[in-house]
């Protein structure tokens, strides 16, 4: 069931269209990544979708109904372009933003307080914004966003800016939120994030739909199966042997990685190599969701 559909829906700025006829939904209790290169459109849309903007033609429905002030308050985002309210106090803000939100200043400070221990800034509840680091206040601004349990939350690259050990910790948050029934757009260009958390991608490129569906199915569709090796030998000898059967081969000392072209197979590739090239380990699966992505963007595929 779609709790979110997008409509057909168009902007330009200076006469110049930055989002060309977008269609496509975000059902219930999915994790749904937006994709798309930088200037592709994706903040426009999401901007267009909680109404800050509005689009020169098509529509945002949430629930059936136009986003209005109502829906709002069962809708959480998390904008790229962070911003919170400088010389306030950590619980302040969360105070404030979860009452905006419909909420009770007691339910906002109870929701807040598991929050903060949840993502380790116990003890920041009296700081102000201005004295967190920028980690901290990313966090802050994320509680703010689902504070009120929203039933969609749209989170504009949420890993941005994130060492390595928050980003798995936001990781397990929004699988967590999932999991308790909270539907989820996720605009990122960390593909692994998005490969690991998604289960539908919707990618556009200068404005345009360009792949819309099933990250499984769209992986399967796209071509070849990629082949990772380590070896010893001579690794030019894989180029030289098999010339236009593979592609996209990327040789370095003891390891080469490439993609078995149509009408070719793994097993075709481990028959005809030369016995001067010696297979140690190999692997094989299908193409990331980085390469697909960059295909894509630059009007491509491997097929």
């Amino acid at each position: 069931m779609e709790i979110l559909k997008v409509n057909a829906i168009e902007k330009s700025f200076k006469n110049k269209k930055v989002v060309k006829e977008l269609s496509f939904q975000v059902n219930k209790g999915e994790i749904m990544g937006l994709l798309g290169p930088n200037g592709a459109g994706k903040t426009t849309t999401i901007r267009m979708i909680m109404g800050i903007i509005q689009p020169d033609s098509g529509s945002v429905s949430f629930r059936g109904d136009g986003i209005g002030k109502g829906s709002k308050s069962n809708i959480g985002y998390l904008p790229e372009e962070r911003g919170l309210y400088e010389d306030a106090k950590t619980r302040d803000v969360l105070e404030y933003l979860g009452t905006l939100k419909g909420m009770s200043r007691q339910s906002a400070r109870e929701n807040a307080e598991v929050w903060l221990e949840k993502l380790d800034l116990s003890g920041h509840e009296d700081s102000k914004i201005s004295e967190l680091s920028k980690g901290m206040a990313q966090k802050v601004q994320f509680i703010a966003s689902i504070l009120h349990e929203p039933d969609l939350a749209i989170l504009d690259e949420p890993f941005a800016g994130l060492d390595p050990v928050n980003q798995d910790l936001f990781r397990g948050i929004v699988k967590e939120l999932r999991q308790s029934g909270t539907t989820i757009l996720l605009s990122s260009h960390r593909m692994n994030m998005v490969e690991e958390l998604c289960e539908r991608v919707f990618m556009i490129h200068e404005g345009r739909e360009v792949l819309d569906g099933n990250l499984k199915k769209i992986k399967e569709e796209f071509g070849k199966d990629l082949v990772e090796i380590n070896f010893s030998g001579e690794g030019r000898i894989i180029s030289e042997q098999f010339g236009d059967r593979i592609s996209n081969l990327e040789l370095e000392d003891g390891s080469a990685s490439f993609y078995i072209e149509k009408g070719f197979s793994p097993d075709g590739f481990l028959r005809d190599l030369p016995e001067a090239v010696e297979v140690e380990e190999i692997k094989l699966g299908k193409p990331p969701l980085h390469d697909i992505f960059v295909a894509k963007a630059r009007g491509g595929s491997h097929e």
